[in-house]
């Protein structure tokens, strides 16, 4: 079996509050003093195909698409295990939403070929949009399931629980199809010592717009009206009472007040 495993170099999502800088003119993120990882949910994903691959054999190439990708973190998923390493990386792809991505990374499937299977993360920790994923699905006209916590495969079939509110649902599908994939599929594995040092001795094939035939659109679809931080502020305020009684009774009747009962 040959999969594809579509991943993003994003802002660490576990980064402390004081390293992330919003750029509100551009509203654009910048953080200082924490390196990027790979999305949480790609890793996800990685550790999916990789299930696959032990289970049915064949190869694993990863994608990734940006600007000024670090080769540290995406080759993460080399050492993990994967075969291949497609870099889409150009100035050009700066900014650009989910349709557009969606539409390189299926041109750039097309290039690559050969696949049974396509895998994304469920959605992306800066955005958490998850549109690229079915979008892939819809520009190649294949079957697509989301949401992804147990796969299995056949030769030409696929097996998937998706995950639900209230428990699952078994889907299967004909291949090829693309899968999104959540955490309740498990834990991904860490990185060897071997498998870091092979890492390391793969080059990744790098291709920009003009090597996939991607025609940038002149705007994105996608606007985004206001990007900021949160503020989160608490207040503290005790109860007065001669007794254990009186300020039970006190708090109650805040309570109500504040319509919290």
């Amino acid at each position: 079996m040959n999969i594809i495993v579509c991943v993003k170099q994003v802002i660490d999502p576990e980064a402390p509050p004081a390293s992330f800088k919003i750029d509100t003119e551009n509203n654009k993120a910048e953080m200082h003093g924490a390196p990027p990882v790979i999305d949480p949910y790609g890793e996800y994903a990685v550790e999916a195909a990789l299930r696959l691959k032990e289970a049915k054999g064949g190869t694993i190439t990863i994608m990734v698409m940006g600007v000024n990708l670090l080769r540290e973190v995406v080759k993460k998923p080399l050492a993990m295990g994967a075969d291949e390493l497609i870099l889409l990386e150009d100035e050009a792809f700066t900014g650009v939403d989910s349709l557009t991505t969606a539409q390189a990374l299926s041109l750039a499937i097309k290039k690559k070929g050969g696949y049974d299977l396509i895998l994304c993360g469920r959605e992306a920790s800066d955005t958490n949009a998850g549109q690229t994923g079915p979008a892939i699905a819809e520009i190649l006209g294949l079957p697509c399931i989301t949401i992804a916590r147990k796969i299995e495969a056949s030769d030409s079939s696929l097996k998937v629980e998706r995950a639900t509110l209230t428990g699952y649902d078994v889907i299967e599908s004909t291949l090829p199809a693309v899968v999104t994939v959540s955490n309740e599929i498990g834990e991904p594995r860490y990185p060897t010592i071997k498998g870091i040092m092979a890492a390391k001795k793969i080059e990744p094939v790098i291709w920009k717009p003009g090597d996939i035939g991607l025609d940038l659109p002149a705007g994105n679809k996608t606007k985004l009206r206001r990007l900021f931080q949160p503020v989160h502020e608490g207040k503290c305020e005790f109860v007065d009472g001669e007794t254990a009684e009186e300020m039970a009774v006190t708090l109650a009747n805040k309570l109500r007040e504040s319509k919290i009962l």
